[in-house]
């Protein structure tokens, strides 16, 4: 079991990677926030949500989850519907718009990690990738979604 001291260090280190998060946000296109990307990949992982669901997945009140998404329906990147289940309700859904901005923010940050990772050894890059994700593991969090992966479920997984 590691010492004190070096969990410590890991704190320390998962404390700082905010900045590292802010310079793969300059990857993003100019009038996509990072709120918007994150609210667009919850709509091509999870598929048609409502309002409610997306609050509760991203963990925020409906009303600002409500701002997010009309920003993205305003520029075309969500579409909304009636829900046939319940004609008072809107079910939301990643527009072929929302799917290109999603492809080339992916593209953008790929070459972000690639441009800032080019003196590390492959091997480095694929053990910090598995340690990432054992790491999301260790708190219960859900595995991050493969580019061009596509799931309908609306389970309880968490959007961090």
């Amino acid at each position: 079991m590691a010492t004190r001291t070096q969990y410590e260090d890991l704190a320390r280190q998962i404390g700082v990677i905010g900045p590292v998060r802010r310079e793969l946000g300059r990857a993003l296109p100019p009038h996509c926030s990072t709120s918007s990307s994150v609210v667009l990949s919850l709509l091509r992982h999870h598929g048609e949500l409502r309002l409610g669901r997306i609050a509760e997945l991203l963990d925020v009140d409906v009303s600002v989850a409500s701002r997010h998404l009309a920003y993205c329906v305003d520029r075309g990147w969500i579409e909304r519907r009636c829900d046939p289940a319940d004609k008072r309700s809107k079910l939301l859904r990643l527009s072929e718009a929302g799917e290109r901005l999603l492809d080339d923010i992916s593209d953008r940050y790929t070459e972000a990690l690639a441009a800032s990772l080019a003196d590390w050894p492959d091997d480095d890059v694929v053990r910090l990738t598995e340690l990432m994700t054992r790491l999301r593991a260790s708190f219960g969090l859900p595995p991050t979604v493969a580019r061009g992966a596509h799931a309908t479920s609306t389970t309880n997984a968490n959007a961090q």
